[in-house]
């Protein structure tokens, strides 16, 4: 997915800011992509730009789209990070600049690894269905992991854990009390579906070395005490060896944790980079139809990219 914002504000993200564990609700902007989807992008944010390695989280839907074409997303480039399409509602096609058409469904991991360079498009397939809902995630790739070769994978069963109290959990990327995805990471992190069934009233075990957040995606719960609704992002800290969760209905959220980046990134539109030179040579090269690849078979034009800013992107903590 895209940033389709004509004037992205740099993220200074990265860097070391280790916390105990917190109760910090985060906020969200409602944020148009294409021609007939709005999401709600909760991270970066004005108080967070990055949870582990999750440095972008948009949550859109559960929209009706039966009359209407749904996610158009026309291709982009993106480079030093890798994308996470996860659908509760919906499908989702995807095609790249490596030749890959794959279409995404509910519960099946839409992972791609960008590396140095890779175009993708997006875009509800003809003939889809009613409804559309999901998340699009983001993680920063590691310095020495950023000119990877670029590639996709599509995993359609990914692991579950079933907790007692009504908790079940799908293992989208990393581990979760010791499941293991099949999407390759390359830094330690995980992302898990939650499903809780009402009246649920349990605990998850975590790892205390990592930092997490929440996103509710349907249904109300109480995370750590704090209530929330969909479309919220509660950030909750480092230090924790479980969670307390309960549901007031029956909910899905979605986990996603890791060991803080402590690299300083500097991510602007669709690029993460370590410097104002490797984002104008990226936007450069993208202008000029070279280093990203074409991708075949879109109806439509690619996307332009917006005019850098007028200072110099600068690397710094990944906290305000």
């Amino acid at each position: 997915m895209s940033n389709l914002d004509l004037r992205p504000t740099p993220s200074l993200c990265g860097g070391s800011g280790r916390t105990g564990p917190v109760r910090d609700l985060q906020p969200g902007k409602q944020v148009p992509l294409g021609e007939s989807t709005v999401v709600r992008r909760l991270l970066p944010n004005l108080g967070r730009r990055m949870v582990g390695a999750w440095c972008f989280v948009d949550h859109y839907g559960p929209d009706d789209i039966v009359d209407r074409p749904g996610m158009q997303v026309p291709p982009h480039p993106h480079m030093g990070l890798q994308t996470v399409s996860w659908l509760h509602a919906g499908e989702v096609l995807h095609r790249d600049s490596l030749g890959s058409l794959q279409t995404v469904r509910p519960g099946e991991l839409g992972l791609m690894t960008s590396g140095r360079a890779i175009a993708h498009s997006e875009e509800s397939p003809h003939g889809h269905g009613p409804l559309l809902h999901g998340a699009q995630l983001w993680v920063a790739l590691p310095g020495e992991h950023r000119a990877t070769a670029p590639h996709f994978e599509h995993h359609a069963e990914l692991p579950r854990i079933t907790g007692g109290g009504g908790l079940s959990a799908t293992v989208v990327l990393g581990e979760l009390d010791g499941a293991a995805s099949p999407g390759t990471v390359y830094s330690p992190l995980v992302g898990a579906d939650l499903t809780l069934r009402s009246g649920t009233d349990t605990r998850l075990p975590l790892d205390p070395d990592f930092e997490y957040a929440a996103l509710t995606i349907s249904g109300e719960t109480e995370v750590d005490g704090v209530r929330l609704t969909p479309g919220s992002l509660l950030y909750l800290g480092c230090g924790r060896t479980e969670l307390p969760l309960r549901a007031h209905s029956d909910s899905s959220l979605m986990l996603l944790g890791g060991e803080p980046f402590e690299e300083k990134i500097v991510m602007w539109w669709n690029f993460i980079g370590r410097s104002h030179d490797d984002i104008a040579e990226a936007r450069a090269s993208w202008m000029a139809g070279t280093r990203f690849g074409d991708v075949h078979g879109y109806e439509g034009d690619r996307l332009p990219a917006p005019e850098l800013p007028p200072g110099a992107l600068k690397a710094r903590g990944r906290v305000r």
